[in-house]
């Protein structure tokens, strides 16, 4: 079966004075998902004709500013020449991967709503915990489920077989599951599995419903605290 990948990007009209403007610094570094990046620029130029600075890169992606679940460098790359980031989009998905790998405030400004706020600091802090019990789980887990994708650019399945044998010398029992797209009620079907490692996207685990996975680079954490 053949597959055709198309974007969808939003056309409709964006009432920018929604953008509160006194609470934003002076350099902003400007990050939006696919859907917006054809309001960009509108949105850019409204930002400089109201004296902001605002630094806008690409990253790994093809486009100014897009941000995948998967891939915040368009983030990364500009955050020393920057106060905060003003993401263009909704929910707090991309924001939290932002604030997480920059360490900086991030705006949310959502053209279809016109809603505009900032991440909620308790949020990045309940992720934080989460994380902390992640590990607590893990380190009391018996049987491992390592997951690997067949995607191309997350394909992993060497270094699952690294990660198997690591774990394994730590007395788990470990299984390697490959799979194309991971449909979380699939897991189900394995009960026999306490935890699960993901070498996919890294972002998998930050689903409020997979309070039982971790990704790889939260495992690398893992297994520095154990070696200590």
């Amino acid at each position: 079966m053949k597959a055709v990948f198309l974007q969808t990007r939003y056309t409709g009209n964006v009432d920018l004075n929604k953008i509160r403007l006194d609470k934003l610094p002076k350099k902003l570094g400007l990050v939006t998902t696919t859907q917006f990046l054809g309001k960009i620029d509108e949105i850019k130029n409204y930002l400089k004709k109201n004296g902001k600075e605002v630094f806008i890169n690409e990253g790994k992606q093809r486009n100014e500013g897009q941000l995948l679940g998967c891939d915040v460098g368009a983030a990364t790359k500009m955050q020393n020449n920057i106060d905060a980031f003003l993401y263009i989009g909704s929910g707090e998905f991309h924001p939290l991967g932002v604030v997480l790998n920059t360490k900086k405030e991030v705006f949310i400004f959502n053209p279809v709503s016109g809603v505009f706020l900032k991440l909620d600091e308790k949020e990045v802090e309940k992720y934080k915990k989460l994380k902390k019990a992640r590990y607590v789980k893990l380190l009391h887990a018996d049987s491992i489920g390592i997951m690997v994708t067949i995607k191309p650019g997350q394909y992993s399945y060497n270094k699952a077989k690294q990660i198997k044998k690591k774990l394994e010398e730590k007395g788990k029992k470990c299984f390697i599951f490959v799979f194309d797209t991971l449909d979380a009620r699939e897991m189900e079907n394995f009960p026999f599995i306490d935890f699960w490692v993901n070498t996919a996207c890294p972002r998998i685990a930050d689903d409020k419903d997979k309070r039982n996975v971790i990704d790889m680079g939260e495992l690398d954490n893992y297994m520095n605290l154990t070696n200590r």
